[in-house]
């Protein structure tokens, strides 16, 4: 059966879409960007600021949903400039230990709200 998560400790989405979908033990969680859930407004000036924002908001996705990081089996990131790697990398690497997901990391031409990154997960029970 399907639920759709929606929370306030993550932002509201931006367009018509859930902030994660979850199906048959598998999450589904929307692109997070650097929105303050509380706020509405976005946090930090630089990618890696940006980065652990967004990937502050998946914990709080995951969390919702019963997860944690350990559960997570894909990500994607979406970056305004491929010079960020490293220290996006860097933010990204302390949310996960060993058994890393499968990922892709790609420059994009513009994110919702220009942010600088943008990241979505999958994550299974």
């Amino acid at each position: 059966m399907r639920k759709n998560i929606s929370i306030s400790g993550a932002p509201k989405p931006l367009g018509p879409y859930s902030q994660a979908v979850m199906i048959k033990g598998m999450c589904f969680i929307s692109g997070q960007v650097a929105i303050n859930p509380h706020t509405g407004e976005f946090v930090g000036a630089t990618a890696a600021e940006q980065a652990e924002q967004a990937m502050e908001n998946v914990k709080a996705l995951l969390f919702e949903a019963g997860l944690d990081f350990s559960n997570v089996v894909k990500t994607s990131i979406f970056l305004m400039d491929m010079n960020d790697f490293d220290a996006v990398n860097a933010v990204y690497q302390g949310y996960f230990q060993e058994n890393y997901p499968a990922r892709e990391t790609v420059q994009v031409s513009r994110l919702p709200k220009n942010a600088l990154v943008e990241i979505s997960a999958i994550a299974v029970e």
